[in-house]
């Protein structure tokens, strides 16, 4: 009994010690067709571009929310809105930019020798409505990126995996044997690479929801404050009639 067990030992021997095929990145980067490494390229620098992106963009994102909370704070607390508007309406912030335009309108419709004020209402609304629009859309520029990133990268990553498995299937017919071994390489290429995509693209979709959402948020805060500034506008006029 005692024989046969060591037979079976020995002969299971060779296997056991054969050394596995290796999940080194490195070594399966090196080891892929250079198709696969092409897409594995391409891959690794969209996500380091994706990376790049929300860093910046989420910095500038709370440095525009900081500015625009300072900049309506001294704005309502001002008692000159004239002398404020002169110091202060040229700041490279949202807020200011809304003022900017609707005080621009504001002076040209009441400098107007007959003054319709629905007319200039309408007008200074739309004003404001432009300058948050050229603003968000300034803001959220590159947040199309993220997108694509996001929408693409994992095709990207399967193409390098259906070439993976082309080359693997190649490998079969050229040597003659379905194996294991002959394969193996070529499906671990093929894989590595959707992993790279599925990499870049994961945090590129959460990171361009949540950015998204922050630029929803200070969209409707530059709404409400060009709400604040059309109710101060509107009385204004009111008593101007």
């Amino acid at each position: 009994m005692s024989l046969t067990l060591s037979t079976i030992v020995a002969a299971a021997a060779p296997v056991l010690s054969s050394d596995p095929i290796s999940l080194s990145p490195w070594k399966l980067f090196l080891q892929a067709d250079i198709i696969v490494k092409l897409v594995m390229i391409g891959l690794l620098l969209a996500s380091i571009w994706t990376w790049a992106i929300i860093f910046s963009f989420s910095a500038r994102l709370r440095k525009v929310g900081r500015g625009c909370d300072a900049f309506e704070r001294a704005f309502w607390q001002a008692q000159d809105t004239d002398n404020f508007v002169r110091d202060r309406g040229r700041e490279d912030v949202p807020s200011a930019q809304v003022l900017s335009a609707a005080v621009g309108e504001w002076r040209r419709s009441t400098g107007q020798r007959k003054m319709q004020a629905d007319g200039a209402r309408e007008r200074i609304a739309t004003s404001m409505s432009s300058a948050i629009a050229a603003a968000i859309d300034k803001i959220s520029d590159r947040l199309n990126i993220l997108a694509t990133v996001g929408a693409v990268a994992p095709f990207v990553g399967l193409f390098g995996t259906v070439w993976g498995i082309m080359r693997s299937f190649t490998a079969i017919a050229g040597e003659q044997n379905t194996s294991l071994a002959v394969v193996a390489p070529g499906i671990a290429e093929a894989l590595f690479a959707t992993a790279i995509g599925l990499f870049a693209a994961i945090p590129a979709v959460i990171a361009y929801n949540r950015l998204s959402h922050g630029v929803n948020r200070l969209e409707g805060r530059l709404s409400r404050f060009a709400d604040g500034l059309y109710t101060t506008f509107s009385r204004e006029l009111e008593a101007g009639e």
